[in-house]
């Protein structure tokens, strides 16, 4: 059964064929993106901005929105917004206030969001988005707009995980305050066939953006980044946009390209059966299809107005160009520039940039360590240390400066790469930088010839057949006897050495 059935089957909707969305309407989009900024602490309070602590450990009368508490702004945050903005090429607001978003969740324990409304930090700005097949893409952003986080609910008995069905909610406040950037593209059209790739690779342009911002992790499973996708159709010919639906807190990069699909051959299916789309929120499920939310608010049952508590936000014109100069190169650039400097194929960088490995080889790199080992390392054994941890490459217990070293104990001839994935493992394990890992061990290449050559004599003395044949001139056999030396020295022996010396003894 193909995916599409399964969700099919699933969600119980009706779905049309994708082909048939596309030769009868226009899909539109509009991406809201959530970003959870890295900052110590969070946007109104001193409260520690860290992600896994006990539950309704990090809060205190401000984001709790207990009475007489007032909100102070974080100046990092801040700085981070206005950085975001210049990268997205947006106009920096020289002025521009807070606003309160009023409504009634138990994950806002205030019962009202601190947002920007109609005065964001950053607005009109656009983003040349990379596709697969070398061309770009440029969206255009609408805003950039600084808010804080809701806590998180927690919902006990029931099979989904949300609150139909559960028993029990769980509140943690933890999350409450911590500072947020939302980036709100303005419609993207055209698009045609090719929509639920451009909002993959939109996304996952931003999130590389951010990452080099080092403004948040942006790690999706997280939550610290995380994607609202609106979709809508409109019959070919017509002039005004169609009703759009919103799917809230879609979580991984596959999924926003799923979910879109979903929603664009969903709704062509209401649309063909002469059914209304109706405004609404929607959640996504990893069987890869949504589901009805609540009814899409409007920004007038929000009841905006200003928030009294903080003073305008009004960043200097000597500040917006001071942190200009912070904003780095551009990902996707700075990877091709990479990848000719190194002289790899596209091939091999774009498996370098799926497992993560591109800024984890380049740190290796500016270590001292040659660029191929760097890559070895980073994209074959630690890639699959990784997969066995089920850990992102980049959350592995080693740093790119341990990695180089134990390049360089293999490159002075300390070690053998055998050994070598001993020590690195070692690291991994939490013993000590390489050299400790290496002398608790007991891993030292044999460099006495004398031991060696004794070694070497025993293997050719239990195997007769072997050392005849290399005698006789086959000489690939001698890598059985290099083997068996291998494992009596267990693995201390330089093999290259060991093979010169199978050779000169069978001559």
């Amino acid at each position: 059964m193909t995916s599409a059935a399964s969700a099919m089957m699933a969600s119980g909707a009706e779905l049309l064929d994708y082909d048939d969305v596309i030769a009868r309407y226009k899909p539109v989009l509009g991406l809201e993106v959530h970003v959870e900024l890295s900052t110590a602490t969070k946007m109104f309070c001193g409260c520690a901005n860290e992600f896994g602590a006990e539950p309704n450990t990090q809060v205190c009368p401000v984001c709790l929105g207990l009475p007489g508490s007032l909100p102070v702004l974080n100046e990092a945050a801040v700085e981070s917004a206005i950085r975001i903005g210049l990268a997205l090429n947006c106009e920096i607001a020289p002025w521009g206030r807070f606003a309160r978003k009023n409504y009634f969740y138990p994950d806002q324990p205030k019962n009202y969001q601190i947002s920007q409304y109609d005065e964001p930090i950053a607005i009109d700005g656009y983003l040349d988005v990379p596709l697969d097949d070398g061309s770009t893409w440029r969206v255009a952003i609408e805003r950039a707009h600084m808010e804080e986080d809701t806590g998180k609910l927690t919902h006990l008995g029931s099979d989904t995980g949300r609150i139909a069905g559960a028993t029990t909610s769980l509140a943690d406040y933890n999350r409450a305050g911590v500072p947020l950037i939302e980036i709100v593209t303005k419609p993207i059209e055209h698009t045609g066939e090719r929509a639920p790739e451009i909002a993959r690779a939109y996304v996952t342009a931003l999130r590389d953006l951010l990452r080099a911002l080092d403004v948040s992790d942006v790690r999706m499973d997280q939550g610290s980044m995380r994607c609202d996708a609106n979709v809508s159709l409109k019959p070919k010919g017509a002039g005004e946009f169609g009703i759009r639906t919103e799917t809230k807190n879609v979580n991984s990069l596959k999924s926003v390209e799923v979910a879109v699909r979903y929603e664009m051959r969903r709704q062509g299916a209401v649309l063909e059966s002469g059914g209304r789309v109706i405004q609404e929120t929607r959640h996504f499920h990893e069987d890869g299809y949504t589901s009805a939310g609540r009814t899409k608010e409007t920004a007038e049952d929000y009841r905006y107005f200003p928030e009294p508590d903080l003073e305008p936000v009004a960043p200097s014109r000597e500040l917006v160009d001071r942190l200009r100069t912070t904003i780095p190169e551009l990902p996707w650039l700075r990877r091709k520039r990479i990848q000719q400097e190194w002289g790899i194929s596209d091939e091999v960088m774009r498996d370098l940039v799926n497992a993560g490995a591109v800024d984890l080889v380049i740190a290796t790199v500016d270590q001292g360590a040659p660029s191929e080992q760097a890559r070895a390392w980073w994209g074959n054994f630690l890639v699959q240390k990784a997969n066995e941890a089920g850990l992102e490459l980049e959350a592995l217990p080693i740093t790119p400066a341990q990695v180089a070293a134990v390049v360089g104990l293999v490159d002075s001839g300390k070690l053998t790469t055998k050994m070598a994935r001993q020590v690195v493992e070692g690291v991994l394990a939490g013993e000590g930088e390489p050299e400790q890992v290496m002398t608790a061990r007991g891993l030292v290449v044999v460099r006495d010839d004398s031991l060696i050559q004794a070694a070497v004599d025993e293997a050719l003395a239990a195997n007769p057949d072997v050392a005849e044949k290399i005698r006789g001139g086959k000489v690939q056999a001698a890598g059985a006897i290099v083997g068996a030396v291998m494992k009596a020295t267990k693995g201390q022996a330089d093999a290259a050495r060991v093979r010169e010396l199978v050779l000169a003894a069978c001559s």
